[in-house]
């Protein structure tokens, strides 16, 4: 490796991240600078880029940074970069294979709709990964709740999935149509949605909606925050004029719902 050297800025426009997480990255011991210059502004030398594009990686395949510190810091002797990058590499080819299965998946839906042929549920979800949120699972509601409902989802058989998919599916088409129409949160219609709703989150197993004795109320009503608070949930209740419009319609139904139910 050469002797050169990148600054924090530098590195943050290249590696498409900011100057502050970087500077979390150093606070919390993933990534030391290589020097810091007499204007207190951080370095970062070849051998930090080849950490950080590890802390990255991985970052990507979905661990969280205590996570990550294990992988770079191990108990037993260090992996050379070489061969950990070979790891990463053979775990982003994985990814590629599921990515392409999906399309694949997506593409013979699209097909079979447009030729009127009939749906085959077995390939319908060939590459989808149920695991994308298993961290934030763990960490909003601890590992039991994560294994109860993984080995329900894998104890399932393709056509159960394919019909709780649908089930999703209905719920997520029927909200959107509801938030459109302008009705009242408040409405026998809306209400309707929302008790269907909490039926379908009551037959998760682990959920605190599931167990017995647990606190479905503010479960319920605590979702339909993040449906808001949270782009990722809350694109699925999207109505046409945009914004939160539909995940705030669903939150103050589930609200509603919930403090008059539950």
């Amino acid at each position: 490796m050469t002797g050169r050297d990148w600054s924090i800025q530098e590195i943050a426009r290249l590696a498409g991240t900011t100057s502050r997480t970087l500077r979390h990255y150093d606070d919390v011991g993933l990534l030391p600078p290589s020097r810091i210059a007499h204007n207190g502004y951080r370095h970062y030398d070849e051998s930090a880029l080849v950490r950080l594009q590890r802390i990255l990686l991985l970052r990507e395949l979905g661990l969280g940074l205590p996570q990550i510190a294990e992988v770079l810091n191990p108990a037993t002797p260090r992996q050379s970069e070489e061969s950990a990058l070979e790891t990463h590499l053979a775990l982003l080819r994985e990814e590629q294979n599921r990515l392409a299965r999906q399309i694949a998946s997506v593409e013979n839906t699209i097909n079979a709709l447009k030729g009127g042929e009939e749906l085959m549920a077995e390939n319908m979800f060939d590459g989808f990964d149920h695991t994308q949120y298993k961290e934030e699972v763990e960490q909003r509601w601890g590992r039991k709740t994560y294994a109860d409902s993984d080995r329900w989802w894998r104890g399932m058989t393709d056509a159960e999935r394919a019909d709780w998919q649908q089930r999703v599916s209905d719920l997520g088409r029927d909200w959107i149509a509801a938030a459109e129409s302008g009705i009242d949160p408040a409405s026998a219609e809306a209400q309707a949605i929302a008790r269907r709703h909490v039926e379908w989150l009551t037959g998760i197993p682990g959920t605190p909606a599931a167990v017995p004795g647990g606190d479905v109320k503010a479960y319920v009503i605590g979702l339909g925050e993040m449906y808001v608070a949270d782009p990722r949930f809350g694109a699925n209740y999207a109505t046409s004029a945009g914004g939160t419009q539909g995940a705030e319609f669903v939150r103050d139904a589930l609200r509603i719902y919930a403090e008059g139910n539950l």
